[in-house]
């Protein structure tokens, strides 16, 4: 065999393994691509999964805001509508109160002008003096009924809490020091509450 025969075979043998070598190659670079375009898919796949299930959550956030919202507006309405009518309901107690206080009073009324009628044609002032003690304490006894009670002051302790003050003088005598010694106005309490404090001269 000679040289150029030798040159030229061993041409074509690395032609040859060259191709053989590019067709290897393009075959790896394919599956390569294959390969990467499968993962690239796979990829998509799972952010795309991903993505939904964010939009799910998303979207069950979203009713849960929208059913907070609306229990939130109909409790604000029950309470406004709770709030109206236990204030109707205050009123209507008061009025009613204030309704039963009068009508108590007017029999108290009645006996006034009954009593101011007779006074022209009245001749015992005793059976006057009788009429008017009576309807006083009938007076008084509604007051007391209606827990009204007069605070006490006679030979008393002056009390910052219960007594007003007007005036101070020197004492009758020494036990008297500190003590009420005249009462100018009475004073009245509503069960244990002072709603008029009595006006006392107070010994030193």
């Amino acid at each position: 065999m000679t040289k150029k025969s030798s040159a030229k075979k061993e041409k074509e043998e690395v032609v040859k393994e060259t191709e053989e070598l590019g067709q290897s190659t393009k075959s790896e670079k394919e599956k390569v691509d294959a390969k990467s375009n499968g993962q690239t898919n796979e990829t998509e796949d799972q952010v795309q999964e991903e993505v939904d299930e964010k939009d799910e959550k998303i979207e069950k956030l979203q009713q849960q805001i929208s059913d907070l919202n609306d229990k939130h507006i109909r409790l604000i309405a029950e309470y406004d509508n709770y709030r109206k009518r236990t204030l109707k309901e205050k009123i209507d107690l008061s009025r009613q109160a204030g309704e039963k206080i009068f009508v108590d009073i007017l029999s108290v009324v009645d006996d006034f002008e009954r009593a101011i009628q007779h006074l022209g044609s009245a001749s015992d002032l005793d059976a006057v003096k009788d009429g008017i003690d009576l309807i006083y304490n009938k007076f008084t006894g509604y007051l007391s009924r209606q827990g009204v009670k007069v605070i006490e002051t006679e030979n008393q302790g002056f009390d910052a809490d219960l007594h007003e003050a007007v005036t101070k003088i020197p004492a009758p005598s020494e036990e008297m020091k500190g003590k009420i010694v005249d009462c100018v106005q009475k004073g009245y309490m509503l069960d244990d509450k002072v709603i008029r404090y009595p006006k006392v001269v107070v010994g030193e």
